[in-house]
């Protein structure tokens, strides 16, 4: 198969954990031809009375040698619809009006004959933050909103502490432990509202969270395998480039019970290839746009998860 990676700029790769290299090493070691390009790079063109989504794309080679792991050709145009089996759109967050445009060209491709891992139209259906709400019987205590008071009641009523975090955040960022007696409160609503013009989430704060943020690999609506990742003793975000560490971990009876929930919603949307974040015992974000997190749960579990992605994506695709 002809596989395009979309994602952000190579040279930068983190060959030991970014999730996109090793899913093209895996895709390669199995023979199929690997290309590559930016987001940024998508553009529309109407030939002929037929709109496709085109691109100058690289192929790519690759190899797990830190300093040297990569040799692009040069880059040729290409209609993605007809020239490319698959395509993984992996440009990390935020989803912003650029991102969201190129969701739009790429259902182009799409619908002709590419197959875009996450479906472009599921990817502007899930907003990783909102999505969660879809399972309320599984989230913690929730509310959206720009208001100052009502997020001070909410935190209020849920014993003098809360989370808030932006709907379009992400790696951690913009995520408070509020507490209704912090004198910084109102400065901190203010701040993060824009002044009440901007919503943000407002969770009840999970206890569990000390012990740990588990994320939840998910294929096709399936659980694939999971890690935990525990936040530093002076931070309340486990997220790995904040600090936080990753540990093994399995999947609970109550982990399988919300993966049951979400999958089949995941499988209709075209979501595919998902990132769950449960802490203890409730789902708190869907990961869509690029779940991290398959090289280290490969090497706690001594599988190449990697491998099983496109091993299913070749099934998927015949």
């Amino acid at each position: 198969m002809k596989l395009l990676f979309i994602m952000d700029p190579i040279a930068k790769v983190n060959i030991e954990m970014d999730t996109t290299f090793a899913l093209m090493l895996a895709a390669q070691e199995r023979g199929h031809d690997i290309y590559y390009c930016g987001h940024e790079a998508l553009y529309a063109s109407s030939q002929k009375g037929v709109a496709s989504c085109r691109a100058p794309v690289a192929k790519v080679g690759l190899q797990r040698v830190e300093g040297d792991f990569f040799q692009l050709e040069d880059a040729e145009d290409r209609a993605l619809g007809s020239f490319f089996d698959a395509a993984f759109m992996r440009t990390d967050p935020p989803f912003d009006t650029a991102y969201l445009h190129a969701t739009h060209l790429l259902q182009l491709a799409d619908d002709q004959g590419c197959l875009v891992l996450n479906r472009p139209s599921g990817l502007r259906n899930a907003n990783e933050k909102l999505f969660a709400l879809h399972f309320p019987e599984v989230i913690p205590d929730t509310i959206v909103t720009a208001s100052s008071e009502h997020i001070k009641e909410f935190t209020k009523n849920h014993d003098g502490i809360a989370v808030i975090k932006p709907i379009d955040g992400h790696g951690g960022a913009g995520i408070f432990v509020i507490t209704s007696e912090d004198k910084n409160l109102n400065a901190m609503i203010e701040v993060s509202t824009k002044e009440g013009q901007e919503r943000m989430i407002c969770q009840g704060y999970l206890p569990d969270a000390r012990k740990g943020d588990k994320r939840i690999l998910m294929l096709n609506g399936e659980p694939l395998g999971a890690l935990l990742r525990v936040p530093k003793s002076d931070e309340h975000r486990g997220n790995i480039h904040v600090g936080g560490r990753v540990e093994k971990t399995a999947l609970t009876e109550n982990d399988r019970k919300i993966c049951d929930l979400v999958g089949p919603k995941l499988k209709a949307e075209g979501l595919y290839f998902v990132g769950l974040d449960v802490i203890g015992d409730a789902l708190t974000e869907v990961n869509v746009t690029s779940p991290t997190g398959i090289q280290e749960m490969s090497r706690f579990d001594d599988i190449d998860y990697s491998d099983r992605v496109i091993a299913w994506l070749e099934d998927f695709s015949s």
